[in-house]
């Protein structure tokens, strides 16, 4: 049997592209992390190329082992950074960025799962960059409703948080989150709050079009405005494999389906991730209204 390549080995990197070290040194001076580094994303050159990047926060170790993420599993990793958010905000305002996307790796060992943290770095960007908008894609908090306040009373200009795959395969991608959990998060985003929210998935870890559709339907049920679908890649022999690559025209019925059920856009594609050309998904999905 032919060994199967790893996606990530396979497709040609943009890491090499020249607008990606100028912005790495700029992270490594102001001791940062991007999740387009630690994910090795396929678009970290467009993205840092078009004044757009996701920093990674809370450090670059997560409390949870999620079959599909490359990033590296910890119990018990180091305390938050208390620079980090000054820094963070000093590294913006040296790219000249004009929309920050901030993520994280999941805490579950802190009390608020990190909140306050991505409130730290909220407020100061917002008194360092006061015309750049903020995206954040955070974790569930376990559905903690004093971090979720806390998230929501920050007002990020965008609320992210991915659902990844459909309920029935979360046993296997995601053992350690809870798929209603998730939709309570969105729903309480939304509701309460009353932020932009935006969720996601990953296409080709055993999943089939209806049951996607499906998820859709219960994602556009709790009101999430953007929606992004893209092409699950393995990073690793250690992770799950792909089960099906899904074709373009298949993306573009998963696209128009979402939009014929009421999101503002939907961005659907094989190298779609949640913050890639994300500026431009909120602007688009402004355009044609945001549902209250």
């Amino acid at each position: 049997m032919k060994r199967e390549i790893p996606e990530n080995k396979k497709k040609k990197s943009t890491v090499k592209s020249p607008f990606v070290a100028p912005v790495t040194k700029v992270l490594r001076k102001h001791g940062l992390h991007s999740v387009c580094e630690a994910a090795h994303c396929p678009n970290i050159g467009d993205c840092f190329k078009n004044g757009t990047a996701t920093f990674l926060i809370l450090g670059n170790t997560c409390t949870r082992n999620c079959r599909f993420c490359n990033i590296s599993t910890e119990k018990n990793p180091l305390p938050p950074d208390p620079k980090e958010p000054a820094q963070l905000a000093d590294a913006a305002s040296e790219l000249g960025l004009s929309y920050v996307v901030i993520t994280s790796v999941t805490r579950d060992d802190l009390p608020d799962g990190g909140a306050q943290h991505f409130a730290n770095v909220i407020s100061e960007l917002r008194a360092k960059n006061p015309l750049a908008l903020v995206e954040v894609l955070t974790p569930d908090f376990q559905k903690n409703p004093e971090a979720l306040e806390i998230i929501g009373n920050s007002v990020p200009d965008v609320f992210n948080h991915n659902v990844e795959t459909i309920a029935r395969l979360y046993s296997k991608v995601r053992p350690e989150a809870d798929y209603q959990q998730s939709l309570d998060v969105l729903r309480i985003m939304k509701e309460k709050y009353k932020l932009i929210t935006k969720s996601g998935i990953m296409t080709g870890v055993g999943e089939t079009m209806d049951e996607m559709k499906k998820l859709m339907r219960d994602v556009r049920a709790v009101k999430c405005d953007i929606f992004t679908i893209g092409q699950y890649f393995r990073p690793s022999y250690d992770h799950l494999p792909v089960e099906k690559d899904y074709t373009e025209a298949e993306f573009e019925e998963l696209r128009e389906f979402g939009l014929s059920i009421g999101f503002s856009e939907v961005y659907a594609g094989r190298f779609v991730r949640s913050s890639f050309n994300a500026h431009e998904i909120r602007d688009t999905a402004i355009e044609r209204g945001i549902t209250k």
